[in-house]
């Protein structure tokens, strides 16, 4: 059974009320508790979130570096589905380190290129290949979307756990209701006098 819900009136559980229960204030302050803690958890997190993504994204900008290697094979024709990603390929490719070690890796290539081409590829700090490191435009894109995904994710825990409380009042306060018209509601079926 659910309660009579009726007209909004803002703070009534706040004000001074014959009629409020101790399960009203304790419900204000469940509500209150949890919106301040979502909003302020959801927007720290948020920002931590999107510091940390920009920091990443920035130290991978200063330590990637783009180096120069050759193609060791032929790469493959373009087909009708390589066509869709702009006629690029995967092939074995050389290239030498910062350490001056010579590294082989499978990198995106232009279709149909032949054995020796030059082509740019992206290593880390180990010489290993990795993908272009994103622009700051783009870093601060990421940034953001995850700020955003990771502070509704965290405001979203307290919700469901203030939505819990509540329903579990609600039952409760209900309780009470059926158990207060259990004990008069078989007087009003007397006659008096």
């Amino acid at each position: 059974m659910t309660a009579f819900r009726g007209p909004r009136v803002w703070g009534w559980r706040w004000r001074r009320n014959p009629l409020r229960r101790r399960s009203d204030a304790l419900e204000a302050w469940v509500v209150l508790t949890v919106w301040v803690v979502t909003v302020v958890g959801g927007v720290l997190t948020g920002l931590a979130a999107t510091h940390s993504v920009e920091q990443g994204l920035a130290r991978e900008r200063a330590q990637w570096r783009p180096v120069v290697a050759l193609l060791t094979e032929d790469a493959p024709k373009a087909t009708t589905a390589t066509a869709s990603g702009a006629g690029r390929v995967w092939a074995d490719v050389r290239w030498t380190g910062t350490d001056g070690r010579s590294h082989t890796g499978r990198a995106r290539v232009a279709a149909g290129s032949s054995t020796g081409t030059a082509v740019t590829v992206w290593t880390d700090g180990a010489g290993s290949l990795v993908t272009r490191p994103a622009s700051r435009s783009e870093a601060g894109v990421r940034a953001a979307m995850a700020g955003v995904l990771v502070g509704m994710s965290v405001a979203a825990v307290p919700c469901m756990g203030g939505r819990i409380v509540r329903e579990r009042l609600e039952r409760r306060r209900m309780a009470e209701w059926d158990a207060a018209w259990a004990r008069f509601g078989p007087m009003w079926g007397r006659k008096t006098g």
